[in-house]
């Protein structure tokens, strides 16, 4: 072992390296659902800033140093308070917010948000089956996105209100109504986060034979 180690310290060196790479400083995630559409795709790949809001001792949840605080809009990667499984979802309300939904809605600290530029659409739901869909500008908290609904599907559309507590954040998907986030597990306790989402990476339809995405390449995440 000792001689292996010898013969192969470059390859350990850089496999400590890129290990510590990913999980104290930066990160890439694969998006397996559509519960970020039309934002994120199944099939997209983004890059994760793990060093967005927070330096942490690697492989745990231990924070060395808050280096910013995370904002409304923000999209971010965190551990599921329910069962530690990593999802990607948007911040729509922050530590203090009382935030609720009536009737789709969303409302924060009073404020209902305005949705705009209301186009048809359809959701690919797998196995060739398609769904009638809606899409939106909404703006709210100074923040906006693209979000999108499904009317015929039975989905948690009110909610609240829920004032956050002073490390709390609450997570929504773009895709409203196919979305297991805050509505479901609750608030995101600071120490859960993650990391930032910035980009997109690289891209393929995982629904339609893998094709590459090159357009979707680089893309920014708003």
């Amino acid at each position: 072992m000792r001689q292996w180690l010898k013969d192969n310290r470059g390859f350990v060196v850089f496999l400590l390296c890129f290990g510590f790479l990913r999980t104290a400083v930066a990160d890439w995630n694969p998006i397996p659902s559509g519960s970020m559409r039309p934002t994120l795709l199944e099939g997209d790949v983004v890059f994760v800033n793990r060093l967005a809001f927070d330096a942490k001792i690697p492989l745990t949840d231990i924070s060395v140093a808050r280096l910013a605080d995370p904002v409304r809009g923000d999209v971010v990667t965190f551990s599921s308070p329910k069962d530690g499984t990593r999802l990607i979802k948007r911040i729509v309300a922050v530590p203090g917010d009382v935030v609720e939904m009536r009737d789709e809605v969303l409302l924060v600290n009073g404020e209902a948000a305005q949705y705009t530029d209301l186009a048809p659409a359809t959701e690919a739901m797998g196995d060739g089956v398609e769904l009638p869909a809606i899409r939106a500008t909404e703006r709210i908290a100074g923040s906006r996105r693209t979000v999108q609904f499904l009317p015929p599907t039975a989905a948690r559309r009110s909610f609240g209100p829920l004032r956050l507590g002073a490390d709390e954040y609450f997570m929504l998907g773009d895709n409203r109504d196919n979305s297991e986030d805050s509505r479901f597990i609750g608030p995101v306790r600071r120490k859960l986060l993650i990391g930032r989402a910035h980009h997109i990476l690289v891209s393929a339809d995982i629904l339609g034979g893998w094709a590459p995405r090159f357009e979707r390449v680089a893309a920014p995440i708003q």
